[in-house]
């Protein structure tokens, strides 16, 4: 294994650092994002048909004003924006980490899907707002042509969501244009029953009811993005995972007495990252503790970005019971977040 392996006397114990680089843990042993090249060509064949019929629905919507056919337009507009924003995400990941970017532009994908997110709600603001004032005073609308402009929308909507879901939805901007085109698909049915009831008895106000519909969809997409995006710039722990239930078992493994300082997070859609402070028993070995709690988190929780410090345990500890007691005790006197030890202990 390459690594930053840095073994030092502290108060007659000792320390590891490690940063792995590659082998066990490192980056050498999973993939960082989405395959480029296949997901790029997915994703352009998906733009393709979005923009190519965008163009069409704008006119026939001012033709027949039908609100819910222009909705759907402006809705396929984002969707052809999230596609862009996906691609233009999936390049600056593609980047490697050089500079003050530690990281790369991994996070690019996720300011991505934060955007695409934005824009669900504010255009559910929006379309809401045009929904109600025709539900109130509603314009003649052509049923027919709404009718046969949805159906042909839902052909290519199935299309462009089938060509996404090719590519890998792991990714969070990958996953928001996807949901963008879903979105718009289930808003092209509802336009489509509105277009019929229109046409056979004359109920204008479908059409209205029908935006709200999609209005609906957009706030339930939208804020899940957003709120996903949100947790990974806030670095929260993945919504799978509990820090608490991660620190007990990494306790739970002799000869580990203590661990502080759990932080886990995650660098970009699907790649977890943790650090931790370990401290195990003074006959433990701090190398060998390492390498296994190394292998625990990647084999039940799916984490291989892993930073650990493992020290022994200080005789301050084993004499007193309380850590930074003693002036001469570095050993993270103001620790952030719980203190996992063995038995029973607050989180």
């Amino acid at each position: 294994m390459s690594g930053h392996d840095q073994a030092h006397d502290d108060h007659g114990h000792a320390a590891v650092r490690d940063h792995d680089h590659g082998g066990h843990g490192g980056h050498g042993g999973h993939s960082h994002g989405v395959s480029a090249d296949a997901d790029r060509r997915w994703l352009a064949i998906a733009l393709g048909l979005i923009g190519a019929f965008m163009a069409v629905e704008v006119v026939i919507g001012i033709v027949a004003q039908s609100l819910a056919l222009i909705s759907d337009a402006a809705h396929m507009l984002t969707d052809a924006v999230s596609i862009v924003l996906a691609l233009i995400a999936m390049r600056l990941a593609a980047r490697p980490a050089r500079g003050g970017f530690t990281y790369g532009l991994k996070r690019a994908e996720i300011l991505s899907a934060q955007a695409n997110g934005l824009t669900l709600l504010l255009l559910a603001v929006w379309l809401a707002y045009e929904a109600v004032r025709r539900l109130v005073d509603p314009p003649p609308v052509a049923g027919g042509l709404v009718l046969v402009t949805a159906l042909a929308g839902i052909v290519v909507n199935v299309a462009a969501a089938w060509c996404i879901s090719r590519a890998n939805r792991s990714s969070l901007a990958v996953e928001g244009a996807y949901q963008h085109i879903l979105n718009d698909l289930f808003a092209f049915i509802g336009t489509a029953v509105a277009g019929l009831i229109v046409l056979t008895t004359g109920f204008v106000q479908a059409d209205a009811i029908a935006t709200l519909v999609v209005v609906v969809l957009m706030v339930k997409a939208g804020y899940g993005l957003v709120r996903e995006s949100g947790r990974i710039f806030l670095e929260a722990a993945p919504a799978h995972m509990d820090p608490d239930a991660v620190g007990d078992r990494l306790v739970g493994h002799p000869p580990v007495t203590e661990v502080h300082d759990l932080h886990i997070w995650t660098i970009t859609s699907g790649q977890a990252a943790l650090s931790a402070h370990v401290l195990v028993e003074p006959a433990g070995d701090c190398h060998a503790v390492r390498r296994d709690l190394e292998r625990l988190l990647e084999k039940e929780y799916g984490v291989t970005h892993t930073t650990l410090q493992v020290d022994h345990v200080p005789d301050a500890l084993l004499t007193v019971g309380r850590r930074g007691q003693d002036p001469a005790d570095p050993h993270c006197a103001d620790a952030h977040g719980p203190v996992h030890r063995q038995g029973p202990h607050d989180h």
